[in-house]
């Protein structure tokens, strides 16, 4: 690739890319059509990101990012980490780390969340993560957001851990990096449930805020964590949808 194709790419905004690379692409399930036009287009390590824990009351914010080896073949089942179980992600995430060409996470703590909010804490975890992949990555594919902060041409994908094998897989090592964290930090702070819950708002998790208080793991400004503002309505609320476990 020349360097005027390089820097020329570089200034693309997502318009450009979607018209340069991936006008005609119609893609409706996992694999890596993205991944193959952008290596078709010259480029040589490119990472899918993405994020998870955005929706936890407590613990970070983790990302990852992932350049996936096409030479190789897919982990059987790979899959966005929320359609697979415990057991199925930490077996996939294995193989994705011995089959990818580099893998880095990122990370961003309940302090920093509160102060600059959840969305900007994803994105500079998702920042961290690609910022230490080595060799570094030349092109990102991002499950729905744009990484500013970034010189590195780049794709958001909305939906995109359903839709590229990358971005899949880098959610797979993201889940699995934080859910294992979380576990660890239950002997610490045994009154919550993180070690079932990994943070998420659980039963177990509210009755621990109400009765003990939140801990230095959680999001002080996430609806109902502090007592002062733990009313049924605000439980209710903030209970997400189970996870696959």
């Amino acid at each position: 690739m020349s360097d005027a194709k390089v820097n020329e790419s570089e200034n693309a905004n997502d318009s450009d890319l979607r018209v340069s690379l991936f006008a005609d692409l119609k893609v409706t399930r996992l694999g890596r059509v993205y991944e193959k036009q952008a290596y078709a287009a010259g480029y040589k390590f490119v990472a899918g990101v993405d994020e998870v824990g955005r929706g936890c009351l407590a613990g970070p914010v983790v990302a990852a990012a992932c350049i996936l080896d096409l030479s190789k073949p897919l982990p059987k089942g790979l899959n966005d980490s929320k359609q697979l179980t415990k057991l199925q992600r930490e077996e996939i995430a294995e193989k994705l780390k011995q089959r990818c060409l580099a893998y880095a996470v990122g990370q961003v703590e309940a302090e920093e969340i509160d102060q600059i909010n959840i969305l900007q804490a994803s994105i500079k975890a998702m920042h961290i993560a690609v910022e230490a992949l080595r060799p570094a990555a030349d092109f990102l594919l991002i499950d729905a957001v744009r990484i500013r902060q970034s010189p590195l041409p780049q794709m958001p994908i909305i939906g995109g851990d359903g839709l590229s094998a990358s971005i899949a897989a880098a959610s797979v090592i993201a889940k699995t990096f934080r859910d294992a964290l979380m576990r660890t930090y239950h002997e610490q702070y045994p009154n919550y449930g993180f070690s079932e819950n990994v943070g998420y708002g659980t039963r177990k998790h509210w009755d621990g805020l109400e009765k003990h208080g939140p801990c230095e793991l959680h999001r002080k400004t996430f609806r109902g964590v502090m007592p002062t503002n733990v009313d049924n309505t605000a439980v209710e609320a903030a209970i997400p949808e189970p996870e696959a476990s």
